[in-house]
């Protein structure tokens, strides 16, 4: 890996290759220049009318950090990208955490149930609490007001007493330490957090060839330059290398708005509810984020000035936005199961 990085410059170039490689041979999902280059036509409106701002983050999502401090801050961020990962059910009734007296699915749960253990007194953002924690801490924190437990419970009890072992035993128990080293870039903290955490992995071998894709350690940074509004500890010199996040949502807005295309036995096994094949998955994912830097390319051609950040982040961040706002349009179009921690 180390080789193929000093090769390619960066880890998220190391993804965006990926994905060009897999849009390049995908059997079943492509990709749409002309789609693309509509989407970047429509977003520009709304680029120009301040959608995009980085204030946005915290403003407009009361339950991400407000007043925290910023060792906290940081550790809230990397506790919740740790475990930003496989919130799709089975059956009719979702995972849902109440927090003062409001219900939260999906990556909300998320960080409602952090939230709900910070109000109730819990350690919960500190790294000699994450080492130590046990299956009934997790089973605690992280209870639902429904039937259905938060999904994969073991795994992210390991990843977080991996997460706190690896801070307590390295850094000085703080992941504020980890970013002061970076020097202001993105590919080294990134490469630093592949190198100690072995979670945000998040890498597989297509056609026999290995691909990277990085959507956690890619987004941690991403929420850190957002939450701080790309200064002190989110300021990131290099941040514009970061690709898009391929999860299982956003393939979905980019299907519904003809970035791309899946074929008729992709749809039909999507449509079956059954797990996904890694190889299909993969296609998905890689011509995801193809697709989003297509619509960053266009984007950069129309805008004539640069008011605010323009990058594949905010696409993201404003992409997965719409797919909740537009849920209810998007039902025709089935989202890709598959158990994994890597997203």
């Amino acid at each position: 890996l180390y080789s193929l990085l000093q090769v390619v410059g960066s880890m998220s170039k190391l993804a965006l290759h990926s994905a060009e490689y897999i849009a390049n041979h995908s059997s079943h999902v492509s990709v749409s220049g002309d789609g693309a280059r509509s989407v970047a036509s429509q977003l520009i409106e709304e680029y120009q009318s301040g959608t995009f701002q980085l204030k946005n983050w915290r403003e407009n999502n009361p339950l991400h950090p407000q007043d925290l401090n910023i060792r906290d801050t940081v550790h809230w961020i990397f506790l919740v990208d740790t475990l930003n990962f496989s919130f799709w059910h089975r059956g009719d009734i979702p995972y849902t955490v109440e927090f003062n007296q409001v219900n939260y699915t999906g990556y909300w749960s998320l960080c409602a149930a952090i939230d709900r253990a910070i109000q109730d007194g819990i350690n919960i953002l500190e790294p000699a609490f994450w080492k130590t924690a046990s299956i009934e801490d997790i089973q605690h924190i992280f209870r639902s007001v429904t039937e259905t437990c938060i999904p994969l419970i073991d795994k992210r009890l390991q990843v977080i007493n991996e997460a706190g072992t690896v801070l307590m035993d390295h850094f000085d128990g703080s992941f504020v330490n980890i970013i002061e080293s970076c020097n202001n870039s993105s590919q080294i903290l990134i490469e630093t957090v592949l190198r100690h955490f072995t979670s945000y992995r998040d890498e597989n071998v297509f056609n026999e060839r290995t691909v990277y894709f990085y959507k956690r350690v890619q987004i941690l940074v991403a929420d850190l330059w957002a939450c701080f509004e790309g200064e002190n500890h989110g300021k990131f010199e290099d941040i514009d290398l970061i690709t898009m996040f391929a999860d299982y949502r956003v393939p979905q807005i980019l299907v519904h708005l003809g970035i791309l295309k899946y074929s008729e036995e992709l749809l039909q096994t999507l449509n079956s509810g059954e797990l996904l094949d890694p190889t299909l998955e993969m296609e998905i994912r890689g011509c995801s984020i193809w697709g989003v830097e297509l619509v960053r390319i266009y984007m950069e051609e129309l805008i004539e000035t640069k008011k605010y950040p323009m990058n594949s982040i905010v696409i993201d961040f404003y992409l997965w936005d719409k797919a909740k706002m537009d849920r209810e349009q998007m039902e025709t179009i089935p989202i890709h199961k598959v158990n994994t921690i890597f997203y």
